[in-house]
Parts: C-alpha cells; structure tokens; sequence
C-alpha cells in the first residue's frame, strides 16, 4: 500500500522532463484494459488526442487491477509515476490514505479551468469516490453492478418457461433442480465470487459487511460479513455445489467463457459483460436483476457498483494538470459516456449519458441493458449498501476467495468459513488502522 512516510521524498524529488513550447504536453495513463475493452479505451484516446492539438495522452496498459496499481505504487517510489493511475474499487481506501501521493480530482478540475459538474454524476457512483463533504477525489470511469445473464435456450431444454421468474433465489433454485434432472452439466457458475456473493449479496439485503458503515465512516471497521444472511446464502451455494447445480470455475471472470460457450444456464456476472455476451454467444439470452432471498426484510435494496475510478498523482508540472483536466473533462461528456455505456455494458455514470441514452433508444432496442442501473438506482442508499471502503481489501477478498472455495469443495462449512475469513481479514485491516492514523 502506499505509506506517507515512504512518499514523502518521493514527492519532492520527482521531476519533469521540460516540454518544448512547440510540442504538444504528454499525459501518461496506466490502465488495466485488454481485449475488447483495451480496444475502446484506446478509441477515447484517439478521439481526445485529435480533438485538440495541446496534449497528447499516452495510454499504458499496466496488467490486470493488481497488477496495474502496483506499478504505480512502484513508479511512485521512483518518482516515475504517471499523471492518471486507473485503480479498481477495493482499492479507494488505499489511495485515500496516500494524501502526499494523490492530488484529488476536485483540485485538478478547478484549477484546470475544466467544464466539471459534480452534481451530475449519479448518486449511486459518485460516493463511492468522494469524501463525506461530497468532494470528489477520483473521477469514475468504468462503473458496474452485478447481474443474472440467463440462457433461454437451456431454460426452454430443460422445460422451463423462457420468462420463468428467477427474482429470488428461492426461484432460482427451483430452475436448478429442473436443470439438473434435465441432464444440464452447468445449471450455475459466477465470475467474482466475493464482489456478487458476499459484497452485493449484503448490500442488497441491507446487512453489513462490516462495521462504522462498511468503512466508510472509520479506519476501525470491522468484518461482518459472517452473519445470518450470508451463511444461508453461502451455506445454499454449497449444497448446490456438492449437488452439481453450481459449477466453480475460478476466482475472477472465468466462468464467462462457459456461459458464452452455451455450457451453463445462468451466470452471476457484470453488467460489463454485455459486451462479451452479446459478441459471442449463439443462443438466446437475457439480463435480469440480481435474485434476492425473499424471506429478508426490505430486500431487495440496492446493489454496489465494481470497476475502476482514475486518480491523479501528484508530482507533475501545473500545465501537465490543465490537461489531466481537460482529459477527464473529455472523458465524462455525455456522447463519450454515452458510447462507453452502449458498447460496454458499464452503467453510464452521467445522468446526461443516461438520458441520451434512452433518448437514442438503445434500452428499447436492447432489453435488459437497464437492469443494472435501474437496480442500483431504485432505492437511496443506505450505510449498509452505498458501497465498500477497507483498507487492504485486495487482499482481503483472496481469503475471502479461499475460503469460500473451501465450502465448494465440502471442506468446510459456510459459518465456519465465513468466520476465518473475518478474523483473518481483521487481522489485516487493523495493520492497515496502525499504518494510516
């Protein structure tokens, strides 16, 4: 993590190569995008580059999240960071604590002289990456919120009814059970088993994650994650594992390739995968809203976003900033917004992008595209599901993830991996405390 007493010197003697008058400022950014994803990042790149002849932004793809914000953690310390660092969402409280290393995107924006209206980013988005004054530190760029993708050829197989009603998840067991005495190998699978299963799961179901408002409102929050709620839920998932309704295929996004494929019935995944799904997969599919437990009060309550937000380092030259701003100025107009959305899956972050969205026809023309905003907007946050702000949280999730792949595999029970995974957690979050007071 980043530690202010090892930034401090690194701040003060970080250097810029001059830019010759003639030349156009270079702005370096470190990303995490490959694939299709790295191929639209690099279209924005394009598009801004040409529409102006002052900067030039130069994009770097870094490794996967991981990896990306340890190359700038390491470049920091080099004093050869970049000016815009892309870094996942579990990593907020991480950055937050790096006041020397961070140069908070409400500062660049008004002192770049940048059009920027806070206020118009939705609600649902912008706290997660503001201060509990609403000042914006990092500015959302890829935003996202579980949801169930559903092969409808394999429901109609199986004998189910293509709308069958899979709000709950005491419903979608009952489509498990049809699936599997159908003769269907892969009824279940989901990509980032912590971030849907655990993460959303509570904050959907308005039950804490952990403490002080899931970290939110102190450094001395607590793990909570081992409640009721989410031992029956992980205790259900381990019994359809053990029944062979739910398939396990890895930590991060690896069952996609087997819902493309047409292999499984249903898959918990990104409102991100649009993309991916509807580029790949030759059968009949739908998007529906994250199931919830029907017997929980008052849920379902709302989702979290996942993704990535980009912070601005600190260390570079002010003409350098009138361009970091003019960027993200670029970045969060309604028609690249807009497009972003469209093209990716990635709810819109603007209320302009979303209105010109619908205003386009795009949710009419492609049903179930506005499930995940929907679902996060519904209803007003609360402290239990305005998202998730744990210092060392990568790491954290990697427990997390290995004992949760205990109860797949029949080694342990829900209530007792749940409960190591918080101590162990625990012990984490408190050296992040000692660290950062």
């Amino acid at each position: 993590m980043f530690k202010n007493h090892l930034l401090a010197g690194a701040v003060l003697a970080t250097t810029m190569v001059p830019v010759a008058a003639s030349a156009a400022t270079e702005i370096q950014w470190w990303h995490a995008f490959t694939g299709r994803l790295g191929e639209l990042l690099a279209e924005q790149v394009e598009k801004f580059n040409a529409s102006q002849s002052d900067y030039t932004v130069v994009a770097s793809q870094k490794g996967n999240y991981s990896e990306t914000l340890n190359a700038g953690i390491a470049a920091f310390r080099a004093g050869e960071q970049p000016h815009v660092l892309m870094v996942f969402e579990v990593g907020t409280a991480t950055m937050m604590a790096a006041q020397g290393a961070i140069k908070p995107v409400y500062e660049v924006m008004a002192e770049g002289g940048a059009p920027f209206d806070p206020d118009g980013y939705l609600g649902a988005v912008k706290g997660y990456y503001t201060t509990p004054d609403g000042q914006m530190l990092s500015l959302p760029y890829n935003s996202s919120t579980p949801v169930l993708y559903v092969n409808v050829d394999a429901l109609e197989a199986a004998g189910l009814a293509p709308d069958v009603d899979l709000s709950t998840w005491e419903k979608v067991g009952e489509a498990l059970d049809k699936l599997k005495a159908s003769g269907h190998e892969c009824p279940l699978t989901t990509a980032w088993q912590s971030w849907v299963h655990l993460e959303n799961l509570s904050a959907y179901h308005n039950v804490p994650f952990a403490t002080k408002e899931n970290g939110f409102t102190g450094l001395d929050t607590e793990l909570a994650f081992n409640g009721p709620v989410q031992v029956k839920h992980i205790e259900t998932m381990g019994q359809w594992a053990k029944d062979g309704k739910f398939f396990y295929a890895g930590r991060r996004n690896e069952g996609g390739a087997n819902f493309r494929g047409g292999e499984c019935a249903l898959f918990t995944e990104s409102s991100a995968g649009y993309a991916g799904v509807k580029a790949e997969a030759d059968f009949d599919f739908e998007i529906r809203p994250l199931p919830y437990w029907s017997d929980v009060e008052g849920a379902p309550q709302n989702t979290i976003i996942g993704g990535s937000s980009l912070w601005v380092l600190s260390g570079h030259e002010a003409e350098d900033y009138k361009g970091v701003a003019a960027f993200l100025s670029f970045l969060s107009s309604a028609d690249i917004q807009a497009k972003w959305h469209q093209d990716t899956g990635y709810l819109p972050i603007t209320t302009a992008a979303y209105e010109k969205t619908k205003a386009d026809g795009f949710y009419e023309a492609n049903p179930g595209t506005d499930v995940a905003i929907i679902q996060m907007t519904g209803k007003e946050p609360t402290g239990n599901s305005k998202g998730l702000r744990l210092g060392s949280f990568d790491q954290i999730r990697a427990i997390i993830d290995e004992e949760l792949e205990a109860v797949w595999s029949g080694d342990k029970t829900a209530q007792a991996a749940l409960d190591s995974a918080v101590e162990r957690g625990n012990q984490l979050l408190r050296r992040f405390e000692q660290a950062n007071r």
